[in-house]
């Protein structure tokens, strides 16, 4: 039997309030579990004490017997110490820009480029007559 820690859902419509819970990873989420082992309300504020309740001896218990914490628990853990953050993989192509828009990209680069050559070899050219006219004068 694979065990997780995961929260089951309480509360009411749009007033979630979350269980932590040691339940078989086959059991529904607000189904059977083993042990409650804490509380989460997420509509109180970050640094109120009664916004994740745990009891920490009971959680070591079940991580030592080797029950799994959902990603999301394992957050929730790591805030009071009980567990590290969990590695957060990176998208290799979703987080990128498509093809056709880093040629876009590469081109407006391309335009800018011209443009600031232009503009300074304008300046430049203009600075060098205003040189003349102050020799000449």
């Amino acid at each position: 039997m694979s065990l997780k820690i995961r929260l089951s859902r309480g509360g009411a419509k749009k007033a979630p309030f979350y269980r932590l819970v040691i339940a078989d990873s086959r059991s529904p989420r607000d189904g059977r579990f083993v042990e409650r082992v804490g509380t989460h309300n997420p509509r109180l504020p970050h640094d109120h004490a009664e916004r994740l309740v745990v009891k920490e001896d009971r959680i070591k218990h079940w991580l030592s017997v080797g029950a799994l914490p959902t990603n999301r628990v394992q957050r929730l853990l790591s805030k009071v110490g009980l567990t590290e953050m969990p590695k957060i993989n990176e998208q290799t192509k979703k987080n990128k820009p498509r093809a056709k828009t880093v040629e876009r990209m590469k081109e407006a680069e391309g335009e800018a480029k011209t443009k600031s050559e232009a503009s300074t070899s304008a300046e430049e050219a203009s600075a060098e007559n205003a040189a003349e006219e102050k020799t000449e004068g």
